[in-house]
C-alpha cells in the first residue's frame, strides 16, 4: 500500500488510485510469469485498513483480468483516474487539484529526450526525478527539473501514465487559457514523443484520439472544444507540439470514433 510523502493524513482517493495501479501492474505482468513494477523512485510503505479500498481494488482486479489476454479500447476509470491498457510509471511530481476543480482542458505536448532523439528510458527518468545529469550534456541543463505529465505516447504508440487524471500533473508551467491562468489546475497533459519539426507517427495519432475519446467519456467536464497545444497556452515560451502536428488529422480521427 502506498502513501505519498507529502500527505500527513491518508487520502482515500490517492490510496484507491495507487492500490489500483499496483494491482493492474501485478495482473498485467503475472501472465508472463514475472512481476514488473515501474515505480522509478516511488516510495512503497505504510498500510491502511482493507475496508477503505477493498471495493475499488476489486474493481481494478476485475477490469485488469478482462484486458489481460485481449486487446481492449482504452478506458479511464474516473474513480481512480487510471487508464486501463497503459503502462503505469508512478511519478512523485504531482499534487492535488485545488478543491472542487475538475479537468476541463486537454493539453497536447511534444517531448523528446535528448532533444530530437527517441526511445530509451529518459522520459521515465525525468518524470520520476531520476534523470542522470552525466548521461548527456542536455541533462545537465535541466538537472533538478521537477515536471511530469499525465500521459506520454511513445513513437510506437505505447501509452504510459505517470499521474492520475484526478490529480494535478506539472506539465504546463506558466500558462493561460481563455483568460484563466495556471492551467495545471484544470487540465490534463498528454505528451507525444516527438519534435516540433518532425512528423508524428500514425500510431501516435490513433492512440491520442482513442485516449481523448476515453477521457471525454469518463469526464463530463471535458469536451472537444477545449483541446489546445502547449504553445497555445504558453505562447512565446513554448512551441510544442509544433507545426509538424496535424490538428485536422486529430479531429478526423476523433470524428471516426464518434460515428
Amino acid at each position: 500500500m502506498i502513501f505519498h510523502l507529502r500527505a500527513r493524513v491518508p487520502n482515500v482517493r490517492q490510496i484507491a488510485r495507487d492500490i489500483g495501479r499496483v494491482l493492474v501492474l501485478i495482473l498485467r505482468n503475472s501472465a508472463h510469469g514475472s512481476f514488473r513494477f515501474d515505480f522509478c523512485g516511488a516510495i512503497v510503505a505504510r498500510a491502511v485498513g482493507a475496508r477503505v479500498w477493498h471495493h475499488r481494488a476489486n474493481r481494478q482486479i476485475g477490469l485488469a483480468m478482462q484486458t489481460q489476454h485481449t486487446v481492449q479500447p482504452l478506458r479511464v476509470d474516473p474513480v481512480t483516474g487510471l487508464l486501463l491498457g497503459a503502462r503505469q510509471v508512478l511519478s512523485p511530481h504531482f499534487d492535488l487539484r485545488p478543491g472542487g476543480t475538475k479537468p476541463e482542458l486537454i493539453v497536447v505536448h511534444g517531448i523528446s529526450l535528448p532533444p530530437g532523439e527517441y526511445g530509451g528510458p529518459w522520459i521515465d527518468k525525468l518524470f520520476t526525478g531520476n534523470l542522470p545529469p552525466d548521461q548527456h550534456p542536455y541533462f545537465r541543463q535541466i538537472e533538478g527539473l521537477r515536471v511530469s505529465s499525465h500521459i506520454v505516447i511513445r513513437r510506437d504508440g505505447e501509452v504510459v501514465q505517470y499521474v492520475s487524471f484526478n490529480d494535478r500533473a506539472w506539465h504546463a508551467g506558466a500558462s493561460q487559457y481563455r483568460g484563466r491562468s495556471t492551467c495545471n489546475d484544470f487540465s490534463i497533459g498528454l505528451e507525444l514523443e516527438g519534435a516540433d519539426d518532425q512528423a508524428y507517427e500514425d500510431a501516435q495519432y490513433t492512440k491520442l484520439a482513442a485516449l481523448i475519446d476515453a477521457l471525454l467519456k469518463a469526464y463530463s467536464t471535458l469536451s472537444r472544444e477545449h483541446i489546445a497545444g502547449h504553445s497555445d497556452i504558453a505562447p512565446g515560451r513554448k512551441t510544442d507540439p509544433g507545426p509538424a502536428f496535424e490538428w485536422p488529422r486529430l479531429q478526423s480521427e476523433l470524428d471516426s470514433l464518434a460515428t
